[in-house]
C-alpha cells in the first residue's frame, strides 16, 4: 500500500508532538503497517478539538490520514484503551523508549514485530513493580578519522568497557549483540548502519 495515500484505522501510538502554529501539531507516531509516520493534526490544540486529549504518548490509538508530502494530514483518530497513564520511573522508561524509536528508526519503514514489542513494553513497565534503577551509559567519542573514535560502555556498577564499532546496552542487550555481531561489517556508511541496529533490535521476521 503507497503511504502517500488515504490510510484507515491503523494501529498506532505517539512518540512525540510539536505545537505547529497557533492551534496545530506535528505528530510524529509509530504505526503498526507504516512505521514512523509524521502526521500534522490541525486545531488539535483548540479547546473543543475532538482529538485535543488523544495526542499523548503511551496511549493506543487508531488513527487515519491522507496526502502527500513529507508531513501528512491527521483525518482521524480514536483511542483504544486499556492502557493507564504511566507515572514514576515507568513514565521515565517510556520516555526513553520513544526517543530510541525517534532516533532510530527513519520514517515511512514498518516493523511490525517491533510495533508489537513496543505495545507489550509499555504493559510492562505499567503492570510491573519498578525496580531500582540501575543505570547505564554509553559514552562515545567521534575522532578525526575512524581509527581515532572510542566508545566506553559503563556499567551502573561503575565497571567501564571499551567496545569497539557497536554496542547495545538494556535488559536484551546479548541478544541484540549476537545480531549485531552476525550482521555488521566495517566500512557501512549511517543509513546501513541504522538499519542493521534497527534490525539487530526488532529480531527476526
Amino acid at each position: 500500500m503507497n503511504l502517500r495515500s488515504k490510510v484507515d484505522s491503523q494501529p498506532a501510538y505517539v512518540l512525540h508532538a510539536n505545537p505547529f502554529r497557533e492551534t496545530s501539531l506535528i505528530v510524529e507516531v509509530f504505526s503498526r503497517d507504516f512505521g514512523r509516520v509524521a502526521l500534522l493534526a490541525r486545531g488539535a490544540r483548540r479547546p473543543r478539538s475532538a482529538i485535543r486529549g488523544l495526542m499523548m504518548a503511551f496511549q493506543p490509538l487508531e488513527i487515519s490520514w491522507s496526502g502527500k508530502g513529507e508531513v501528512l494530514n491527521l483525518m482521524k483518530a480514536e483511542w483504544q484503551g486499556g492502557q493507564p497513564l504511566l507515572v514514576g520511573d515507568a513514565l521515565f522508561c517510556g520516555y526513553y523508549l520513544n526517543e530510541l524509536l525517534m532516533n532510530l528508526l527513519p520514517r515511512e519503514d514498518a516493523h511490525e514485530q517491533l510495533f508489537a514489542s513496543y505495545a507489550q513494553m509499555l504493559g510492562t513497565i505499567f503492570t510491573h513493580e519498578m525496580k531500582p534503577m540501575e543505570v547505564e551509559i554509553l559514552v562515545a567519542e567521534v575522532g578525526l578519522e575512524p581509527a581515532g573514535d572510542q566508545m566506553f560502555h559503563i556499567l551502573y556498577d561503575g565497571t567501564v568497557m571499551d567496545e569497539r564499532d557497536y554496542a547495545a546496552i538494556g535488559g536484551d542487550a546479548e541478544t541484540i549483540n549476537v545480531r549485531l555481531a552476525e550482521s555488521w561489517t566495517d566500512g557501512l556508511d549511517r543509513a546501513a548502519a541504522i538499519a542493521v541496529g534497527v534490525a539487530a533490535i526488532g529480531g527476526p521476521d
